[in-house]
């Protein structure tokens, strides 16, 4: 069953967070990964808009999702990823047959 990875993130830094963005894209690419959303406008529908950018990753499962965020090419993502955003992410399973 795919699982997705939910991220919204508050760029702090832009610059900084320009040299994040390749990184992660390549570490998602080599994880069997694929962009669902990536940023883009927002109409608000229900409630407040999510503060700066939404991202949504399909994976093949949850173990492939969680050996992608805890492996090292996204470890380096991440750390270059630190101070120039704040961040929340997660992962949920989607919907079986």
């Amino acid at each position: 069953m795919a699982a997705y990875v939910m991220y919204q993130a508050e760029v702090l830094d832009g610059e900084r967070y320009e040299k994040y963005k390749p990184l992660a894209a390549e570490s998602i690419r080599q994880a069997g990964g694929r962009y669902i959303v990536r940023g883009g406008d927002v109409d608000v529908l229900e409630g407040e808009p999510p503060a700066g950018r939404t991202v949504v990753v399909e994976f093949p499962d949850r173990a492939t999702a969680l050996e992608w965020y805890r492996g090292g090419a996204y470890t380096e993502a991440r750390e270059l990823r630190k101070g120039a955003a704040t961040a929340r992410m997660y992962v949920v399973d989607g919907v079986g047959p």
